[in-house]
């Protein structure tokens, strides 16, 4: 067990640290923006007139995007349900509907590149997780991206080394259920009280809550606002906030 403190918070006796992969540990707001544009272009050739609201829906704006918007926290089976609303809101029916978007869906992913080629950690993530390891701390990721894309990451830039557990969601189990948070910690062994969530939402701060986590670490670099991390248990702007301060 170690003690972590950020900045005037200080968490004893802390066995392993779970974070967010995209906008904590990686870089992915402009991949997500263009995946966002590529699926609402795709179907609004189909269904003239719902691209616009669509981005809106996504957390898309010009060139930003909402790092507390659909696109940014939302697994891709939230995204089909929200794409799938505004489809049949034209009139046709919810199953076609579906049909309709999961088939864009995977017709935008073909157009892209390799996401982890163009997601990549933020400066200093690895110094940090290596600083965190060495102090005996465990650590995990747990994201509302895939399964697969997460491995992905975590392989393309060789920081499987430092991850004990890393889950992505899916249609049954996702960020924010406690359900999601308790597997984490039944796999490694940990006791949730003894752990925390590093990420740049409210749905990893709401994971925490519901989790039974010892706090969140809320974090701002990858574009939130610390009014939107106001219910965090502390928000930061720079990995070197998180210290050690004993084992």
């Amino acid at each position: 067990m170690v003690t972590i403190r950020c900045k005037d918070v200080v968490f004893p006796s802390i066995q392993a640290i779970f974070f967010d992969k995209d906008g904590t540990l990686a870089d992915s707001a402009s991949f997500l923006r263009e995946l966002a544009q590529r699926r609402s272009r795709l179907i609004d050739a189909q269904i003239p007139g719902v691209q616009e609201p669509m981005l809106m829906a996504f957390g898309v704006e010009g060139d930003r995007l909402d790092p507390s918007g659909l696109m940014a926290l939302g697994t891709r089976y939230d995204n089909e349900i929200a794409a799938a609303a505004y489809v049949a809101e034209t009139g046709r029916g919810w199953i076609e509907s579906l049909t309709l978007v999961q088939a864009s869906f995977r017709e935008a992913d073909q157009t892209l590149p390799r996401k982890a080629d163009h997601t990549p950690p933020f400066a200093g993530m690895e110094p940090l997780l290596q600083r965190l390891q060495q102090s005996g701390v465990t650590l995990g990721v747990l994201s509302a991206d895939s399964p697969a894309l997460v491995d992905d990451f975590l392989k393309r830039y060789d920081l499987e080394e430092y991850m004990a557990i890393a889950l992505g969601s899916t249609e049954q189990l996702r960020k924010p259920q406690a359900e999601f948070y308790h597997s984490a910690c039944e796999h490694l062994g940990v006791d949730p009280a003894a752990t925390l969530v590093v990420g740049d939402s409210q749905s990893d701060i709401l994971m925490a809550k519901y989790g039974g986590a010892a706090g969140c670490i809320g974090v701002t670099w990858g574009g939130a606002s610390p009014f939107q991390l106001a219910s965090a248990t502390v928000c930061i702007d720079h990995g070197d906030q998180i210290d050690v301060l004993a084992t």
